[in-house]
């Protein structure tokens, strides 16, 4: 998608801390962090959300989710970090394009909405 705001970091049509590249995805630091350490994990190709990934993307969530963990742990965080897929907009995504939330260096409450 072209004017997808994460597809352009993903090109690097927009600056973004990048902390982690692969063929697959890529990861960056947030903007607007809720916690010391907030990163989001992304696949380079556009998928709208979760709810719009199939059944032969099971490898890439999965590859999603251990960079997260792998980049969590890298940062101090492996033994308490929180990842979170929003879902669609009233699940709070507020970028349509598929990513994970990473964060760490707080104390998560829950229930978290």
């Amino acid at each position: 998608m072209s004017d997808c705001i994460f597809c352009k970091i993903g090109r690097k049509e927009i600056p973004a801390r990048i902390v982690h590249e692969d063929p697959e995805i890529f990861a960056f630091e947030d903007i607007h962090p809720q916690a010391p350490m907030h990163l989001l994990v992304c696949p380079r190709r556009h998928v709208a959300s979760l709810a719009d990934a199939q059944a032969d993307d099971a490898a890439l969530l999965g590859h999603i989710i251990l960079v997260g963990s792998k980049l969590a742990a890298d940062r101090g965080y492996g033994s308490g970090h929180r990842t979170v897929f929003n879902t669609g907009e009233e699940a709070g995504q507020t970028v349509l394009h598929l990513h994970l939330h990473v964060l760490g260096g707080r104390a998560m409450r829950w229930p978290p909405g």
